[in-house]
């Protein structure tokens, strides 16, 4: 038997016939014990080491609140349907609908006790239950759960170059209907698109998936804090979304490819369908060889979904004229948003008061607008009082029976 001992920090290299290309093998400074390369007894071929998988086991998860522990807007709505695309419970979960469905649909923030995404780590789910069953679909009918992402957090894939690497998602799903369901890459700036299926086996059980869609060397994501790519987990596709085969493989948008295969998840009023445990990953793996969720404390997970959305009850300011009807006030951020003109609302009527005297509540059709606002800060502009004196300062109040009523919120969503 023969060795060849490198001593500590020293590397071979192993040339080609030219002498000029070569691998290097270097080893660490130390080592805690004795390491082991095994050679398999057969020809091995690195053809191509890009396509070696990019570990990330320091940085921070590429998937935003994959774990769905986060629900800013609140844990539940009813009602969803035709007209119903938007944020509504879970953070940067978008419900969307294309076309005019007649399904209708409750979407809650889950809390599992059981089954395997639990056992796995994960105490809550996405959840929407079929209220309103749509059993024949039109043509342009679509619903898909689907995740945005920033263009400038997608640099790590190298999309566009020579050097592209593979985009792999793994997640829990537990679904009532078995059979195929499609989840779509679309790049939004390049108009490219690429699907992939998925499989439910069992009925209303959790099953995890490990999707791995191919590289793309055309069509760099750019720079900047606009709409890279989105994420789709399709729930239904009417017929002009399942007319040509399924597009596999990176190419041009098409709608006739994007979904073909696609079961209806909106058949029957009994039919559920769970999400969690959502994770991407750059460069290609399989379930045996996925690096495990990147469990992120709820605050690290709080403040990153809050670049995008998040409520303030925390404002002061003064009555600003003598009509007594408009409050000018500031408004602080928790964290950075994604741009500088973030969509402000007050889905409920604020409240206020000057410390002594009895509480002032706007009008239900009292606005609010920003009239200076910087990524961190923001100067409000709000109206429908009665009877503030001008000059006077007051601070947002709540009530403990309805604490909803004094917030506003602040909304960058892609």
């Amino acid at each position: 038997m023969s060795e060849i001992r490198v001593k500590s920090t020293g590397t071979i290299k192993l040339f080609e016939s030219d002498n000029t290309s070569h691998v290097t093998i270097a080893s660490p400074a130390s080592l805690s014990a004795n390491r082991t390369i095994t050679i398999p007894d057969a020809d091995v071929n690195l053809t191509n080491v890009n396509s070696i998988p990019t570990l990330r086991p320091n940085a921070i998860p590429l998937a935003y609140n994959g774990n769905m522990e986060v629900a800013q807007r609140g844990t539940s709505i009813t009602g969803l349907t035709n007209g119903s695309s938007g944020y509504h419970t879970l953070d940067r979960w978008k419900w969307h609908e294309n076309g005019s469905p007649s399904s209708a649909w409750t979407m809650t923030q889950e809390a599992l006790t059981s089954g395997n995404a639990y056992a796995d780590g994960f105490n809550n789910a996405l959840k929407i239950d079929c209220t309103t069953a749509q059993g024949s679909l039109g043509s342009g009918d679509t619903l898909h759960i689907e995740q945005r992402f920033e263009k400038q957090d997608l640099g790590a894939f190298k999309k566009g170059t020579a050097n592209a690497q593979k985009f792999t998602f793994g997640f829990w799903v537990k679904a009532t209907k078995t059979g195929t369901n499609i989840v779509e890459l679309q790049d939004q700036g390049n108009d490219r698109a690429v699907s992939a299926t998925y499989t439910i086996s069992t009925t209303n059980t959790w099953e995890h998936k490990v999707v791995t869609f191919p590289a793309d060397t055309t069509g760099n994501f750019g720079t900047g804090n606009g709409l890279g790519l989105i994420l789709r987990f399709y729930i239904f596709a009417g017929s002009d979304y399942q007319s040509s085969s399924l597009q596999t493989a990176w190419g041009s948008s098409n709608g006739t490819k994007r979904a073909n295969g696609q079961v209806n998840n909106a058949d029957s009023t009994s039919n559920n369908w769970h999400l969690t445990g959502v994770q991407l990953e750059v460069g290609e793996y399989t379930s045996s060889t996925l690096p495990p969720f990147q469990h992120e404390s709820f605050g690290d997970n709080l403040l990153r979904c809050q670049r995008y959305f998040q409520t303030c009850d925390n404002f002061v300011g003064v009555g600003n004229e003598s009509g007594g009807t408009k409050f000018l006030g500031n408004a602080s951020i928790n964290n950075r948003m994604r741009t500088v003109s973030p969509s402000i609302g007050n889905p409920n009527a604020v409240k206020i008061t000057d410390g002594y005297s009895a509480d002032i509540s706007q009008s239900s059709t009292g606005t609010v607008s920003n009239l200076c606002q910087g990524n961190d800060k923001v100067l409000l502009y709000l109206s429908g009082f009665s009877g503030l004196t001008h000059g006077r300062m007051y601070f947002g109040t709540r009530e403990n029976s309805t604490p909803t009523t004094v917030k506003i919120t602040f909304d960058t969503e892609l």
